[in-house]
């Protein structure tokens, strides 16, 4: 896709707003239906990496290295379908591709529940990492839209999808402890389909397509343009390998290093649950740290706090591994926001989707190799070699945030303008 350069402005007269639009800037309940979505998207492409054990040993593979591989298509298809997505969103519709969503991804966790191999298995993720793709670069930027502290909007959108991956962690042990394997995926599957009915009566109807509303000057050469994506696209490649890493490696890990502990599935979910709970919240100050603060600085010390927690984490044991999982998640959650942030910051709404689904394409594609590797990197080297890749990518992330223009300006993410007004949104 060829990105027009005419349109990356947050700058500019705001284009008119019809009521329909302005209620599907999404206060009460469609707001909360989005950000439920977000934790539904991160639940669903986690509960595989959580459950791999129990599918492992139920189709006979010895291993669950060896089974996870097969998750790579769900990945894959999820950083491919972003750009797809991200225009459908812009040009279509996003109140349409967020039905797409919640019934593509009850449908497609049926599948799962349903396989009966490995390669079937493979085929109903990928489906399902399909329909995953649409939120980001559709429901974010339908959360945002208008919105007069994007920061803090984007950091409790961030707490819902990181809670996501707690109740994938909580859900899915129970679930699989005491209704088998398949039960966690057939539950958020049918929560899914039950949210998309209730968005389907509760979301307003765009009376106007985001690519459709009128245009609005261009205030940023096509030099900081470009120079903003390349850092756009560097820094979320990285954080989402890192991201990859993590979440999909956290359950084996704490059961490698705390067996006294986490022999128990269920015990072993509620663990890992409350990690990523904990470290969730680190969202919040993030976001409301972007409404005030200089975006590039913050990036870079949240990005920085990684390196030497990932290299304490790889020796690491017992309940020492817990504190530091703790510590090192906080951080690399707390990192999530900045992109949206960017996003924000430089791209005009009616192009937001496009531009996030083109980045989503790249980092997800490229971070979906962490899910293929993660089984035999862990099998050949250990948790302590994939900790100290971690960290030497974490490294590549500080390179990539000092490309992000210098602050010239106290805030990093301004407001709004006031309806049929004119505003300026400054560098970050």
């Amino acid at each position: 896709m060829a990105l027009d350069t005419r349109v990356p402005l947050a700058g500019s007269a705001p284009a008119p707003r019809t009521a329909p639009d302005e209620a599907a800037r999404h206060g009460g309940a469609a707001a909360l239906l989005l950000n439920v979505a977000h934790a539904l998207d991160h639940l669903m492409l986690l509960v595989f990496a959580t459950a791999v054990s129990a599918i492992a040993a139920d189709f006979g593979i010895a291993r669950w290295e060896d089974l996870m591989p097969y998750a790579t298509g769900a990945f894959v298809m999820f950083g491919l379908g972003s750009l797809p997505s991200g225009r459908l969103g812009d040009l279509w519709g996003r109140r349409a591709m967020m039905l797409v969503f919640f019934f593509g991804l009850g449908a497609s966790s049926l599948l799962v529940a349903a396989a009966q191999g490995p390669w079937q298995i493979f085929g109903a993720l990928s489906l399902m990492g399909l329909f995953a793709s649409i939120y980001h670069p559709v429901g974010i930027p339908m959360l945002v839209q208008g919105a007069a502290r994007p920061g803090w909007v984007i950091g409790v959108n961030g707490l819902a999808g990181n809670l996501g991956i707690a109740a994938a962690a909580l859900s899915t042990g129970l679930l699989v402890k005491y209704a088998g394997w398949r039960a966690a995926f057939v539950v958020p599957g049918l929560v899914a389909i039950g949210c998309g009915i209730a968005f389907a009566r509760i979301a307003p109807r765009e009376a106007t397509p985001p690519a459709r509303r009128a245009p609005r000057q261009l205030e940023l050469s096509p030099a900081t343009v470009a120079q903003v994506l390349l850092a756009l696209t560097l820094t979320s490649t990285t954080a989402s390998l890192i991201f990859n890493f993590t979440t999909n490696g956290n359950a084996e890990l704490l059961a490698a290093r705390m067996r006294a502990v986490t022999a128990d599935p269920a015990l072993l979910g509620v663990l890992l649950a409350m990690v990523y709970v904990v470290a969730s919240f680190a969202q919040l100050a993030v976001g409301r740290a972007i409404d005030r603060y200089p975006l590039r600085g913050l990036f870079l010390a949240i990005v920085a706090m990684q390196v030497p927690l990932f290299l304490l984490a790889s020796g690491a044991q017992g309940w020492l591994l817990y504190g530091v999982a703790i510590a090192f998640m906080a951080f690399v959650f707390g990192a999530i926001p900045f992109t949206d942030a960017i996003i924000v910051r430089y791209v005009d709404d009616r192009a937001r989707s496009r531009v996030a689904g083109l980045r989503l394409t790249v980092s997800f594609g490229v971070s979906s190799l962490a899910v293929w590797l993660l089984g035999p990197f862990v099998k050949s080297a250990g948790f302590d070699a994939l900790f100290a890749t971690m960290a030497g990518i974490a490294v590549v992330t500080l390179l990539g945030v000092a490309l992000l223009p210098r602050p010239h300006e106290r805030s990093a993410v301004a407001p709004a303008p006031a309806e049929g007004g004119r505003g300026r949104v400054p560098p970050a």
